[in-house]
């Protein structure tokens, strides 16, 4: 068979970004990373998503991209990953043409191991505010972080997502806390309860957490549940 050749135009910059999010005193955070200083870099010590450039020798996939940075950023292998989208323009990196395919990831705070990886300068949580971080981001981090987060918030209203900021074990009070800190509203106690333990979605774990008040009952996510679908959004009444 006779070996393709390499094709003779000019090839785009290829990158994958990651949105990291968690959990933190309250407020949902994204990780972020220092862009390096040295002479030549794009936006030199300006705040970024973490990513980096797809490595042909190592990267079977853009997941498998994606997944490697989040494993050399947090010390995570297998979170919840999905892809929000794909971007590129001649104008979004100043080195040239470029093209990144954006990934989102929740994880449990208390499953970070953060590691200051490859040419950061530095790296940081920041609270989410809005649509953003309230500060001004590398290249068109700032609206990939909008489209991110519209992706998580609007799965929210119909999903189990927000289950995968929680560590392995919670209570009920603890995953509405969760979804409330994502959709940026209060929900109604009792109907929650009901639409999460009608969903197949929880598995008891027998035991209780001491709340303050009384004891709350202990679950966490059944093994192979995956993304639970529910019926009807939060949003419907």
């Amino acid at each position: 068979m006779t070996k393709p050749t390499t094709a003779a135009f000019p090839r785009p910059l290829t990158t994958v970004d990651v949105v990291i999010l968690t959990i933190r005193a309250g407020a949902l955070q994204v990780l972020l990373v220092q862009r390096p200083q040295q002479s030549g870099e794009p936006f030199p010590g300006q705040w970024a998503l973490p990513g980096g450039f797809v490595d042909i020798e190592r990267d079977q996939d853009l997941q498998g991209c994606a997944l490697r940075k989040l494993a050399e950023k947090t010390g995570v292998n297998s979170p919840y990953l999905e892809q929000v989208g794909s971007w590129g323009s001649a104008t979004r990196d100043p080195r040239g043409w470029s093209t990144t395919h954006v990934y989102v990831a929740l994880l449990a705070d208390d499953t970070l191991d953060l590691q200051k990886g490859g040419n950061a300068a530095g790296l940081r949580r920041a609270p989410v505010q809005g649509d953003g971080v309230g500060m001004a981001l590398a290249f068109d981090h700032a609206m990939l972080l909008s489209a991110a987060l519209g992706r998580v918030r609007g799965k929210t209203e119909y999903t189990s997502l927000p289950a995968h900021l929680l560590p392995a074990a919670f209570t009920l009070g603890e995953l509405q806390h969760v979804y409330e800190i994502v959709l940026g509203r209060p929900l109604e106690k009792k109907a929650f309860r009901t639409r999460m333990l009608a969903a197949d979605l929880l598995e008891d774990l027998g035991a209780q957490k001491e709340t303050g008040r009384r004891p709350a009952s202990l679950y966490r996510l059944r093994e192979q549940a995956g993304l639970v679908y529910f019926t009807r959004s939060f949003e419907q009444r």
